[in-house]
C-alpha cells in the first residue's frame, strides 16, 4: 500500500479516486522519518476491518540518538476534539469514509493551514469508530525536544493566531452539526444572593511548597480593595515545613484550613473544603501556591468585573515569569481568542480558560470541583460556561512562576497522556450534556 503524505483534503480525495479499488488509505501526517515494523500494515488493516473503524492509529517509538523511547497513544473519546490530539505520524483511513466526510467541503477548508485535516477527522468521527492500537508498530526520529511545560502554551502563542482562528471556525461548524453549541444568551446571576462574611476570599490550596507559599500569601494579604476580604489556605497534609510556616502567620484576614492525609484530597478537594467553609466570601478567587499577584489591585479589578458583567466567573490574564518574577517566554497569556459570542464553544477545543480564575460562590457551591489535581478547574469552568456569563480581564493580573518545582514543568509522555485523557473525558461529559440540553430545549419549544 502506498504511503501518502497528507497535504490537503482535495489531494487526498484525488489519491483515493486514483486507487478506487482500495478499501483503506495509509496517510502520513508529518515529515518524520518512519521505519515500519514488518507486521504494521497487516495489524492496522485487520483491526480497522474488524472494528469497522473510520480512523485507525497506533502506539509508536521515538528514536533519540541511540535511545529508542516508547510513545504510547491514548484512546479517542467523543470529547477528543482538541486540534492537537496525538495520532502519531501515521493513520489508516477508510477510503469511503474520507469521501463521505469530505463530500461537501468548502474550498477554503482544503486550503486551511492544516490542509483540512482537523475538519476531516472531526467529521469522520461522527457516528464512527476511531480505533487506537495499544501496540508499537513503527519508529520515528524524535524532533521536538522541548519539555512539557514549554509546549503547553503553543495554542495561545500570537504567532499561531491565524491557525487558531481557523481551527475555531472548523470546530464551531462541527458543534453546529452535532447540536452541541451553547445558547447565545447566557444567564447573568443575581450577585446579591446569599450572605457572606466577606466580599472576596483568595483560595490557595497547598501541599509541600515551603519555598513559595510565603510569597503567595504575602501577595494575597497585600491586596488593598475597599471591600472586606480574607485569604483561605488549605494545607493538604504538607510534610516539608509548609504547615509550620503557615501556622506562624499572624493576620486576622488569614485563615488556615488543615486537611489531613486520610482525607485523600486532590487540588479540587481542597477547593471544595475552602468554598464550603463558613469563611468563604461572596467571590472565591484563585491563587496557586507558587504564584503571586503583581500588585494590590487584583481583587478590586476582579470584583469590578463581576459587577460590570454580572457574570458567574471572571478569568484574568497572566505573565509567565521565572522564580524571581522576571518575564520569560511566551510572556503574557491573555486568551484573546475568547469572544463573548463563541468563547464557551471554543473552550471545548483548547486546553484551558486562563488564570487567575474567580467564581461567584453560590454557583460554585452547587457545582463543586472534581477531587483531582489536574483539570479540576477546567471541568468547573466548562460547566459554568454551559449556562452562565463569563467575564474576561485581558491585562495581566497574575504572575505564573516557572521553576523546577512546578508540577507540570517536565512530564513524561505517560503523564501527559494521563492529563490529556482526563481532559478528553471532561470534554466528553460536557459535550454530551450540552447536546442533551439542546435536544430538551428543542423538544420543549416544539411542545
Amino acid at each position: 500500500m502506498k504511503l501518502i503524505r497528507f497535504t490537503s483534503v482535495d489531494a487526498l480525495r484525488d489519491e483515493i479516486f486514483k486507487n478506487s479499488l482500495e478499501q483503506f488509505i495509509l496517510v502520513q501526517l508529518d515529515d518524520k522519518k518512519i521505519t515500519f515494523d514488518s507486521n504494521f500494515l497487516h495489524r492496522m488493516e485487520e483491526v480497522s476491518a474488524d472494528s469497522d473503524a473510520s480512523i485507525t492509529y497506533c502506539c509508536f517509538r521515538e528514536k533519540d540518538g541511540d535511545k529508542v523511547i516508547p510513545h504510547p497513544v491514548i484512546d479517542y473519546q467523543f470529547g477528543s476534539v482538541r486540534d492537537d490530539f496525538d495520532f502519531g505520524s501515521v493513520v489508516l483511513l477508510n477510503a469511503a469514509d474520507v469521501l463521505a466526510a469530505s463530500e461537501n467541503f468548502a474550498p477554503e477548508e482544503s486550503e486551511a493551514p492544516d490542509g483540512g485535516w482537523y475538519a476531516l477527522r472531526l467529521r469522520m468521527s461522527i457516528g464512527k469508530t476511531v480505533a487506537a492500537l495499544p501496540e508499537y508498530l513503527y519508529t520515528v526520529e524524535k524532533v521536538d525536544f522541548r519539555k512539557s511545560g514549554e509546549k503547553q502554551h503553543d495554542y495561545v502563542n500570537p504567532r499561531n493566531s491565524y491557525y487558531q482562528a481557523h481551527m475555531e471556525r472548523v470546530f464551531t461548524d462541527y458543534l453546529n452539526e452535532i447540536d452541541g453549541l451553547v445558547p447565545l444568551s447566557p444567564i447573568h446571576p443575581d450577585l446579591t444572593e446569599g450572605s457572606f462574611p466577606v466580599t472576596a476570599s483568595v483560595i490557595i490550596p497547598v501541599k509541600n511548597r515551603v519555598a513559595t507559599i510565603g510569597d503567595a500569601v504575602k501577595s494575597a494579604l497585600s491586596q488593598t480593595p475597599e471591600f472586606s476580604f480574607n485569604v483561605i489556605v488549605v494545607d493538604n497534609a504538607s510534610s516539608d515545613g509548609t504547615r509550620e510556616l503557615l501556622e506562624s502567620i499572624q493576620d486576622p484576614r488569614f485563615i488556615l484550613v488543615k486537611a489531613e492525609e486520610d482525607e485523600m484530597l486532590g487540588i479540587g478537594g481542597c477547593w471544595n473544603k475552602a468554598i464550603l467553609s463558613p469563611y468563604c466570601g461572596r467571590f472565591a478567587v484563585q491563587l496557586d501556591s507558587d504564584d503571586m499577584y503583581p500588585n494590590g489591585n487584583v481583587l478590586s479589578k476582579i470584583v469590578d468585573k463581576f459587577q460590570e458583567d454580572r457574570c458567574a466567573m471572571v478569568i484574568g490574564s497572566y505573565t509567565m515569569t521565572d522564580f524571581n518574577l522576571n518575564p520569560i517566554p511566551p510572556g503574557v497569556i491573555d486568551h484573546r481568542e475568547w469572544t463573548s459570542m463563541n468563547g464557551a464553544n471554543n473552550a471545548l477545543r483548547i486546553n484551558g480558560f486562563g488564570a487567575p480564575r474567580a467564581f461567584f460562590t453560590p454557583i460554585l457551591r452547587n457545582i463543586l470541583f472534581p477531587n483531582v489535581s489536574y483539570g479540576e478547574d477546567y471541568a468547573v469552568a466548562l460547566r459554568i460556561s454551559r449556562e452562565y456569563a463569563i467575564g474576561r480581564i485581558y491585562e495581566p493580573i497574575y504572575c505564573c512562576r516557572r521553576w523546577h518545582g512546578n508540577s507540570d514543568a517536565d512530564l513524561s509522555i505517560e503523564k501527559v497522556n494521563a492529563h490529556n485523557e482526563y481532559k478528553d473525558f471532561i470534554r466528553s461529559v460536557e459535550l454530551i450534556a450540552r447536546i442533551r440540553a439542546n435536544v430538551e430545549n428543542d423538544n420543549y419549544a416544539e411542545s
